[in-house]
């Protein structure tokens, strides 16, 4: 069952105008909530944003790449706390790894906006431009946005035969991984 989730996943990025039951958001947000984070510090904090005003304002974070997600019916922003742990970024990565397979999962379709090293414009970065539309404090870093709704576009999984085999290896360096099938 997860292999044929992951084999199905695909980033989304036109979405039904369809909002996210409550009761789903909810289930989204208990999947986030068990993430995993190093020494089980919950270095982690997350924004759930439904408002279509502010996915609008959060679609502006950046000039390429976040433009969907004022079309998107919800918005999950992933911060993280360094003053908690120093893998913050590893540890929100694995939540917002986990966000896209619980909407996957749910029949949901999800996109992930990178936000932390981008820039909203030359004299503003995208992260302090989103911790003003959110009322963020200093101490929070934000990771990502990840863009989620009822899908409005279908895309195949990608062929078995183009994953990148050639980035794997067995035992050493020199050895290519066997694509067995």
């Amino acid at each position: 069952m997860f292999l044929s989730l992951i084999e199905n996943r695909r980033s989304i990025r036109k979405f039904q105008d369809k909002a996210v039951d409550d009761e789903t958001i909810d289930s989204l947000v208990e999947a986030l909530l068990r993430a995993p984070t190093s020494r089980g510090n919950n270095s982690w904090e997350f924004v759930v944003v439904t408002e279509s005003e502010r996915l609008a304002k959060l679609s502006g974070a950046k000039p390429h790449g976040a433009s969907f997600l004022r079309k998107a019916p919800l918005g999950i922003v992933v911060c993280g706390d360094p003053q908690i742990s120093d893998v913050w970024i590893e540890n929100s990565s694995i939540a917002s790894i986990y966000i896209h397979l619980a909407a996957a999962s749910l029949g949901l379709g999800s996109c992930w906006i990178q936000i932390r090293e981008r820039a909203h414009d030359d004299t503003l970065s995208a992260e302090a431009y989103i911790a003003d539309v959110l009322n963020l404090p200093a101490h929070l870093k934000v990771l990502s946005i990840i863009a989620i709704g009822y899908p409005d576009e279908r895309k195949q999984p990608h062929p078995r035969d183009s994953l990148a085999w050639d980035r794997v290896f067995l035992n050493d360096h020199r050895t290519p991984y066997p694509h067995r099938r």
